[in-house]
């Protein structure tokens, strides 16, 4: 099955801690907390400002076989990438466990991906999956560069290794995968909506190694990532959103679960990484009241809208649940559950699908 590719000439940079995170940290009294803070700030800065100057590889050729090509190198925690080979595709596991968890991650991905959904890796075509990790020092992040993942050490005290959450590596693989396809834009609720697409696929890639249902899933992102003194639980929650942590350092989890909440601010790309948990809420509702495994029926909804061909680069988020209404009624019927899951969901978060509320207008919050 080959689904709609679409070429992307300038990548968005996406990292999973979100600024305001490091913003907070930056701002802090400890001294080394905040130079770490700022210090990861500035990395992401100038990985920003490579992504918009830098153009995708040619398209790769058709895989001969549907299995993963990974590869996995060491920065020796300097900034260079992509530092040096330390694991192949298909080599045995080394003694360092940010190595065999980046590597194990990237096929976890690849095979929710293949097995789920019928896409040959990322772009599916087979792209290679590259990683990096140890990059920078005490670097308290992971991004997508639009090429490959890139994974920093935390720094032990707020964040641990980011190869440690398996849902992370789906999530900022999940980047590379709307890259390739819808392209949405990383601005205002096509910027949230990015970022929530990635959640959803992130936490669907570690239901499927644990091969829970939606009802057995936590829901949480990063639920690993967060150092054994900080108040929470992870980075966000799909099911309850603002409650993920709550902590002096930190601050409480901004996001909100339905529209009543919704953020206007021109930081953040107008808030991407806040404003996601609607949409990721409404996921969460749809897939529960479907029940089972989540990538199955509801998952499929949002690939064949993401696939489509018909999701705009800067749709809100009324566009992109009609679309999710159109994707369920066609894939099983004007009478099914599932249809009706999906209209209850985005109900629950408050937004009205387009085709009902009328023709919205495109979203114009500016970018940071």
């Amino acid at each position: 099955m080959t689904a709609l590719r679409v070429e992307a000439t300038h990548p968005v940079f996406c990292t999973i801690i979100p600024p305001h995170l490091l913003d907070r940290l930056a701002q802090s009294d400890d001294e080394a907390r905040a130079g770490r803070a700022r210090r990861t700030l500035e990395r992401d800065a100038a990985q920003r400002i490579r992504r918009r100057e830098a153009a995708l590889p040619a398209a790769t050729e058709p895989a001969a076989e549907e299995k993963p090509n990974r590869t996995i190198y060491d920065a020796g925690k300097v900034e260079t990438l992509p530092g040096t080979k330390v694991r192949g595709e298909g080599d045995e596991a080394v003694k360092d466990a940010s190595v065999n968890r980046a590597y194990a991650g990237l096929g976890s991905t690849f095979e929710l991906f293949l097995k789920g959904f019928e896409r040959n890796s990322i772009d599916g075509e087979g792209l290679a999956l590259d990683a990096t990790v140890h990059y920078g020092q005490e670097y308290n992040n992971a991004f997508w560069d639009g090429h490959q993942m890139v994974f920093g050490d935390g720094d032990g005290e707020i964040f641990n290794d980011f190869t440690t959450s398996l849902d992370v590596i789906g999530h900022e693989l999940a980047h590379g995968v709307t890259q390739y396809t819808a392209n949405l834009d990383y601005q205002g609720q096509a910027g949230a909506l990015n970022e929530s697409v990635s959640d959803v696929f992130g936490s669907l890639v570690k239901q499927y190694a644990l091969g829970q249902t939606a009802e057995e899933a936590d829901w949480l992102i990063g639920a690993d990532l967060l150092a054994g003194a900080v108040e929470g639980k992870a980075l966000r929650s799909m099911k309850a959103p603002g409650t993920a942590y709550d902590d002096d350092v930190l601050g409480k989890d901004p996001q909100p679960g339905s529209m009543d909440g919704y953020v206007d601010t021109t930081e953040d790309n107008g808030g991407v990484h806040i404003n996601s948990g609607i949409p990721n809420r409404a996921f969460y509702e749809i897939a529960t009241a479907i029940g089972g495994k989540a990538w199955e029926r509801a998952g499929q909804i949002w690939y064949d809208v993401l696939t489509g061909g018909k999701l705009a680069k800067d749709a809100n988020f009324a566009a992109f649940a009609q679309l999710t209404v159109a994707a369920a009624q066609k894939r099983y019927g004007k009478d099914s559950k599932e249809l009706a899951a999906v209209q209850k969901g985005w109900s629950e978060v408050g937004v009205t699908p387009a085709d009902e509320a009328g023709s919205p207008e495109a979203d114009t919050t500016p970018c940071e």
